[in-house]
Protein backbone atom coordinates (compact mmCIF):
# COMPACT_ATOMS: atom_id res chain seq x y z
CA UNK A 1 0.00 0.00 0.00
CA UNK A 2 1.36 3.17 -1.27
CA UNK A 3 -0.55 6.08 -0.52
CA UNK A 4 -3.59 6.57 2.24
CA UNK A 5 -5.05 9.65 2.70
CA UNK A 6 -3.61 11.28 6.10
CA UNK A 7 -0.59 8.36 6.37
CA UNK A 8 2.62 8.74 4.33
CA UNK A 9 2.86 5.24 4.26
CA UNK A 10 6.86 4.45 3.44
CA UNK A 11 8.03 7.22 6.49
CA UNK A 12 5.04 5.91 8.98
CA UNK A 13 6.18 2.72 8.28
CA UNK A 14 10.18 3.20 8.92
CA UNK A 15 9.15 4.97 12.25
CA UNK A 16 6.74 2.02 13.24
CA UNK A 17 9.73 -0.88 12.67
CA UNK A 18 11.70 1.45 15.04
CA UNK A 19 9.80 2.45 17.24
CA UNK A 20 7.32 -0.26 17.93
CA UNK A 21 7.97 -3.44 19.40
CA UNK A 22 7.36 -6.19 17.36
CA UNK A 23 6.03 -4.17 14.11
CA UNK A 24 6.81 -6.04 11.66
CA UNK A 25 6.90 -4.32 7.63
CA UNK A 26 5.40 -3.95 5.12
CA UNK A 27 1.85 -2.28 6.93
CA UNK A 28 -1.57 -2.20 5.58
CA UNK A 29 -4.00 0.81 7.09
CA UNK A 30 -7.35 0.67 7.19
CA UNK A 31 -9.01 4.14 8.34
CA UNK A 32 -11.46 3.03 11.13
CA UNK A 33 -12.47 6.85 12.02
CA UNK A 34 -12.14 10.13 10.48
CA UNK A 35 -13.76 13.74 9.81
CA UNK A 36 -13.89 16.74 12.29
CA UNK A 37 -12.27 14.46 14.98
CA UNK A 38 -8.86 12.66 14.88
CA UNK A 39 -8.68 10.46 12.23
CA UNK A 40 -8.17 6.32 14.00
CA UNK A 41 -6.26 3.73 11.20
CA UNK A 42 -6.28 0.23 11.82
CA UNK A 43 -2.66 -0.85 11.36
CA UNK A 44 -2.16 -4.40 10.15
CA UNK A 45 1.92 -5.66 10.50
CA UNK A 46 2.74 -8.38 7.97
CA UNK A 47 2.47 -10.97 10.48
CA UNK A 48 -0.64 -10.31 11.03
CA UNK A 49 -0.21 -8.33 14.16
CA UNK A 50 -2.50 -5.21 14.73
CA UNK A 51 -2.00 -1.95 15.83
CA UNK A 52 -4.10 1.89 16.13
CA UNK A 53 -2.37 5.05 14.96
CA UNK A 54 -4.55 8.57 15.75
CA UNK A 55 -3.71 11.45 14.28
CA UNK A 56 -5.27 15.11 13.95
CA UNK A 57 -7.68 15.75 10.67
CA UNK A 58 -6.44 16.93 7.83
CA UNK A 59 -8.16 20.26 8.76
CA UNK A 60 -8.27 21.40 12.54
CA UNK A 61 -11.32 22.85 13.97
CA UNK A 62 -10.43 24.03 17.95
CA UNK A 63 -6.90 25.14 18.04
CA UNK A 64 -7.04 23.48 21.78
CA UNK A 65 -7.59 20.51 20.56
CA UNK A 66 -5.83 17.09 18.08
CA UNK A 67 -3.19 17.50 20.98
CA UNK A 68 -1.63 14.22 20.19
CA UNK A 69 1.02 14.30 22.85
CA UNK A 70 -1.55 15.02 25.47
CA UNK A 71 -3.87 12.01 24.01
CA UNK A 72 -1.14 9.82 24.47
CA UNK A 73 0.15 11.10 27.75
CA UNK A 74 -3.15 10.65 29.09
CA UNK A 75 -3.61 6.63 27.72
CA UNK A 76 -0.06 6.39 29.13
CA UNK A 77 -1.07 7.63 32.45
CA UNK A 78 -4.11 5.20 32.80
CA UNK A 79 -2.19 2.16 31.97
CA UNK A 80 -2.05 0.86 35.66
CA UNK A 81 -5.51 1.86 36.65
CA UNK A 82 -8.88 0.73 36.42
CA UNK A 83 -9.89 2.64 33.45
CA UNK A 84 -9.90 -0.29 30.41
CA UNK A 85 -7.55 1.79 27.66
CA UNK A 86 -5.36 0.52 25.02
CA UNK A 87 -1.99 -0.28 25.41
CA UNK A 88 0.19 2.85 24.82
CA UNK A 89 2.75 2.17 22.19
CA UNK A 90 4.82 4.74 20.87
CA UNK A 91 4.31 8.68 20.24
CA UNK A 92 6.08 10.50 17.06
CA UNK A 93 5.98 14.43 17.33
CA UNK A 94 8.41 14.59 14.41
CA UNK A 95 6.04 16.56 12.18
CA UNK A 96 8.83 15.47 9.09
CA UNK A 97 7.72 12.07 9.31
CA UNK A 98 3.39 12.68 8.94
CA UNK A 99 2.70 16.02 8.80
CA UNK A 100 1.53 16.22 12.03
CA UNK A 101 2.04 14.45 15.38
CA UNK A 102 0.50 10.94 15.98
CA UNK A 103 0.50 7.47 18.43
CA UNK A 104 0.13 4.21 18.27
CA UNK A 105 -1.88 2.07 20.53
CA UNK A 106 -2.36 -1.82 21.01
CA UNK A 107 -5.53 -3.21 18.82
CA UNK A 108 -8.37 -4.08 21.34
CA UNK A 109 -10.74 -6.44 19.81
CA UNK A 110 -14.61 -5.76 20.79
CA UNK A 111 -17.75 -3.89 19.54
CA UNK A 112 -18.54 -0.07 19.12
CA UNK A 113 -22.72 0.21 19.41
CA UNK A 114 -23.57 3.32 17.03
CA UNK A 115 -27.51 1.78 16.68
CA UNK A 116 -29.96 -0.14 17.59
CA UNK A 117 -29.26 -2.74 15.09
CA UNK A 118 -25.26 -3.43 15.95
CA UNK A 119 -26.72 -3.69 19.41
CA UNK A 120 -29.15 -6.48 19.09
CA UNK A 121 -27.03 -8.42 16.73
CA UNK A 122 -24.02 -8.57 18.89
CA UNK A 123 -25.21 -8.05 22.61
CA UNK A 124 -28.18 -10.14 23.76
CA UNK A 125 -30.45 -8.75 26.09
CA UNK A 126 -28.72 -9.73 29.55
CA UNK A 127 -25.68 -8.60 28.01
CA UNK A 128 -27.38 -4.84 27.39
CA UNK A 129 -27.69 -4.70 30.86
CA UNK A 130 -24.40 -6.11 31.66
CA UNK A 131 -23.03 -2.84 28.96
CA UNK A 132 -25.46 -0.08 30.89
CA UNK A 133 -23.81 -1.58 34.73
CA UNK A 134 -20.31 -1.48 33.05
CA UNK A 135 -20.49 1.69 31.28
CA UNK A 136 -21.66 3.78 34.49
CA UNK A 137 -18.93 1.57 36.54
CA UNK A 138 -16.13 2.49 34.03
CA UNK A 139 -17.00 6.30 34.24
CA UNK A 140 -16.91 6.03 38.19
CA UNK A 141 -13.32 4.42 37.64
CA UNK A 142 -12.30 7.74 35.24
CA UNK A 143 -13.48 10.01 38.08
CA UNK A 144 -11.81 7.52 40.76
CA UNK A 145 -8.16 8.05 39.06
CA UNK A 146 -5.28 8.72 41.39
CA UNK A 147 -4.14 11.70 39.65
CA UNK A 148 -0.71 11.97 41.24
CA UNK A 149 0.05 8.46 40.92
CA UNK A 150 -1.26 8.64 37.28
CA UNK A 151 0.96 11.62 36.56
CA UNK A 152 -1.94 13.67 35.79
CA UNK A 153 -1.87 16.06 38.49
CA UNK A 154 -1.53 18.77 35.71
CA UNK A 155 -3.06 17.65 32.67
CA UNK A 156 -5.72 20.98 33.37
CA UNK A 157 -6.44 23.43 35.63
CA UNK A 158 -8.62 21.80 38.86
CA UNK A 159 -11.13 24.60 39.45
CA UNK A 160 -13.80 26.20 37.95
CA UNK A 161 -14.76 23.27 34.94
CA UNK A 162 -17.84 24.78 34.21
CA UNK A 163 -17.41 28.54 34.01
CA UNK A 164 -14.60 27.58 31.64
CA UNK A 165 -16.40 25.58 29.60
CA UNK A 166 -19.29 28.11 29.47
CA UNK A 167 -16.77 30.42 28.30
CA UNK A 168 -15.34 28.30 26.02
CA UNK A 169 -18.46 26.79 24.13
CA UNK A 170 -20.51 30.38 23.97
CA UNK A 171 -17.19 31.52 22.25
CA UNK A 172 -17.77 29.07 19.88
CA UNK A 173 -21.21 29.69 19.09
CA UNK A 174 -20.56 33.35 18.57
CA UNK A 175 -18.23 32.55 16.25
CA UNK A 176 -19.88 30.07 14.23
CA UNK A 177 -24.03 30.77 15.07
CA UNK A 178 -25.80 30.84 11.63
CA UNK A 179 -28.71 32.84 13.48
CA UNK A 180 -29.98 33.98 16.40
CA UNK A 181 -31.27 31.87 18.89
CA UNK A 182 -32.12 33.32 22.49
CA UNK A 183 -32.60 30.03 24.18
CA UNK A 184 -28.87 29.80 23.85
CA UNK A 185 -28.18 32.82 25.46
CA UNK A 186 -30.66 32.74 28.16
CA UNK A 187 -29.36 29.03 29.03
CA UNK A 188 -25.52 30.33 29.14
CA UNK A 189 -26.73 33.22 31.58
CA UNK A 190 -28.87 30.97 33.45
CA UNK A 191 -26.22 28.57 34.09
CA UNK A 192 -23.70 31.09 35.01
CA UNK A 193 -25.76 32.28 37.63
CA UNK A 194 -26.41 29.13 39.30
CA UNK A 195 -22.60 27.23 38.99
CA UNK A 196 -23.07 24.30 42.14
CA UNK A 197 -19.72 24.48 44.12
CA UNK A 198 -17.20 22.42 42.43
CA UNK A 199 -15.43 19.38 44.93
CA UNK A 200 -12.51 18.01 44.09
CA UNK A 201 -11.12 17.43 40.64
CA UNK A 202 -11.28 14.64 39.07
CA UNK A 203 -10.63 13.14 35.10
CA UNK A 204 -13.35 14.73 33.18
CA UNK A 205 -13.45 12.56 30.20
CA UNK A 206 -15.22 15.46 28.53
CA UNK A 207 -17.46 12.92 26.06
CA UNK A 208 -18.53 9.86 27.45
CA UNK A 209 -21.05 7.79 25.80
CA UNK A 210 -21.01 3.94 24.85
CA UNK A 211 -20.05 4.46 21.14
CA UNK A 212 -16.93 5.76 22.35
CA UNK A 213 -16.54 2.88 24.21
CA UNK A 214 -15.94 -0.61 23.02
CA UNK A 215 -17.66 -3.58 24.72
CA UNK A 216 -16.94 -7.41 24.45
CA UNK A 217 -19.56 -9.33 23.64
CA UNK A 218 -20.64 -9.78 27.10
CA UNK A 219 -21.22 -6.12 27.65
CA UNK A 220 -18.39 -5.54 29.23
CA UNK A 221 -16.46 -2.23 28.79
CA UNK A 222 -13.12 -3.55 27.48
CA UNK A 223 -11.83 0.31 25.81
CA UNK A 224 -12.37 3.93 26.42
CA UNK A 225 -11.81 6.15 23.36
CA UNK A 226 -11.81 9.45 22.13
CA UNK A 227 -9.75 11.61 25.12
CA UNK A 228 -9.18 14.47 22.96
CA UNK A 229 -10.96 16.83 24.81
CA UNK A 230 -10.55 15.06 28.60
CA UNK A 231 -8.96 17.98 31.20
CA UNK A 232 -9.60 17.98 34.73
CA UNK A 233 -12.59 19.24 36.51
CA UNK A 234 -16.06 18.28 37.59
CA UNK A 235 -17.03 14.23 37.62
CA UNK A 236 -21.03 15.43 37.16
CA UNK A 237 -20.78 17.10 33.97
CA UNK A 238 -19.65 13.72 32.44
CA UNK A 239 -22.79 11.99 34.23
CA UNK A 240 -25.04 14.67 32.22
CA UNK A 241 -23.78 14.38 28.78
CA UNK A 242 -24.25 10.63 29.41
CA UNK A 243 -27.99 11.80 30.23
CA UNK A 244 -27.93 13.61 26.68
CA UNK A 245 -26.45 10.67 25.19
CA UNK A 246 -28.39 7.92 26.14
CA UNK A 247 -31.98 7.31 25.68
CA UNK A 248 -33.29 3.99 27.13
CA UNK A 249 -35.81 1.86 26.14
CA UNK A 250 -38.47 3.43 28.23
CA UNK A 251 -36.96 7.02 28.08
CA UNK A 252 -38.64 9.69 25.64
CA UNK A 253 -36.18 10.92 23.01
CA UNK A 254 -33.58 13.49 23.38
CA UNK A 255 -32.36 16.13 21.12
CA UNK A 256 -29.27 13.59 20.34
CA UNK A 257 -30.11 10.92 17.78
CA UNK A 258 -28.45 7.74 18.66
CA UNK A 259 -30.46 4.76 18.89
CA UNK A 260 -28.03 2.00 20.42
CA UNK A 261 -29.44 2.08 23.44
CA UNK A 262 -33.26 2.35 22.58
CA UNK A 263 -32.89 -2.08 22.40
CA UNK A 264 -34.43 -3.79 25.58
CA UNK A 265 -32.49 -4.55 28.23
CA UNK A 266 -30.51 -1.67 28.30
CA UNK A 267 -31.13 0.86 31.57
CA UNK A 268 -32.95 3.95 31.17
CA UNK A 269 -31.56 7.19 32.64
CA UNK A 270 -32.80 7.28 35.41
CA UNK A 271 -31.01 3.77 36.20
CA UNK A 272 -27.75 5.26 34.79
CA UNK A 273 -27.91 7.64 37.37
CA UNK A 274 -28.87 5.23 40.89
CA UNK A 275 -26.31 3.29 39.37
CA UNK A 276 -23.53 6.06 39.40
CA UNK A 277 -24.59 7.20 43.03
CA UNK A 278 -24.54 4.30 44.37
CA UNK A 279 -21.19 3.23 42.76
CA UNK A 280 -19.25 6.64 43.27
CA UNK A 281 -21.40 7.81 46.39
CA UNK A 282 -21.69 11.23 44.93
CA UNK A 283 -24.90 13.49 45.39
CA UNK A 284 -26.72 14.15 42.50
CA UNK A 285 -29.32 16.32 43.60
CA UNK A 286 -28.01 18.97 41.13
CA UNK A 287 -28.05 17.08 38.56
CA UNK A 288 -30.48 18.32 36.09
CA UNK A 289 -28.17 21.42 36.21
CA UNK A 290 -25.23 19.27 34.60
CA UNK A 291 -28.14 17.57 31.95
CA UNK A 292 -28.45 21.14 31.00
CA UNK A 293 -25.65 22.25 30.78
CA UNK A 294 -25.05 19.06 28.46
CA UNK A 295 -28.05 20.00 26.10
CA UNK A 296 -26.65 23.64 26.01
CA UNK A 297 -22.80 22.50 25.02
CA UNK A 298 -24.55 20.12 22.35
CA UNK A 299 -26.57 23.12 20.83
CA UNK A 300 -23.07 24.58 20.22
CA UNK A 301 -21.32 21.62 19.10
CA UNK A 302 -24.21 20.91 16.64
CA UNK A 303 -24.23 24.45 15.54
CA UNK A 304 -20.64 24.43 15.21
CA UNK A 305 -21.13 21.22 12.35
CA UNK A 306 -24.10 22.66 10.64
CA UNK A 307 -22.30 25.98 9.89
CA UNK A 308 -19.38 23.93 8.52
CA UNK A 309 -21.68 21.57 6.16
CA UNK A 310 -23.75 25.29 4.86
CA UNK A 311 -20.54 26.54 4.70
CA UNK A 312 -19.77 23.89 2.09
CA UNK A 313 -17.47 21.72 3.93
CA UNK A 314 -18.70 18.48 2.66
CA UNK A 315 -19.31 20.13 -0.88
CA UNK A 316 -22.66 21.68 -1.90
CA UNK A 317 -25.90 20.88 0.13
CA UNK A 318 -29.94 21.91 -0.51
CA UNK A 319 -31.07 23.38 2.80
CA UNK A 320 -33.60 20.58 3.02
CA UNK A 321 -30.43 17.98 3.61
CA UNK A 322 -29.00 20.15 6.55
CA UNK A 323 -32.63 20.92 7.88
CA UNK A 324 -32.34 17.86 10.54
CA UNK A 325 -28.73 19.79 12.07
CA UNK A 326 -30.53 22.61 12.22
CA UNK A 327 -33.20 21.47 14.09
CA UNK A 328 -31.04 19.62 16.54
CA UNK A 329 -29.19 22.52 17.53
CA UNK A 330 -32.90 23.96 18.34
CA UNK A 331 -33.93 20.79 19.98
CA UNK A 332 -31.07 21.19 22.54
CA UNK A 333 -31.37 24.31 23.28
CA UNK A 334 -35.00 23.64 24.23
CA UNK A 335 -34.09 21.04 26.02
CA UNK A 336 -30.99 22.89 27.88
CA UNK A 337 -33.98 25.48 29.07
CA UNK A 338 -36.66 22.83 29.97
CA UNK A 339 -34.10 21.07 32.09
CA UNK A 340 -33.17 24.21 33.88
CA UNK A 341 -37.12 24.48 35.30
CA UNK A 342 -36.22 21.67 37.28
CA UNK A 343 -34.05 23.80 39.35
CA UNK A 344 -36.42 26.61 40.09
Amino acid sequence: MSSVHGVDVPAVSNWLQAHVAGAVAPFAFDIIAGGHSNLTFKVTGADGRRFVLRRPPLGHVLASAHDMGREHRIISGLQRTAVPVAPALGFCDDVSVNGSPFYVMGFVDGFVLRDRATSEAVLTVDARRTASESLVDTMAAIHSVDLQAAGLHELGRHEGYIARQLKRWYGQWNQQQTRALPAVDRVHDELSRRIPEQGPATIVHGDYRLDNCMVAGTGQVVAVLDWEICTLGDPLADLGLLQVYWTGPNDPASAWTGSATTAPGFYDRAQLAQRYAQVSGRDLSNLPFYVSFAYWKLACILEGVYARYAGGALGARDAAELLPFKQQVEAAAAAAEQMLEQLT
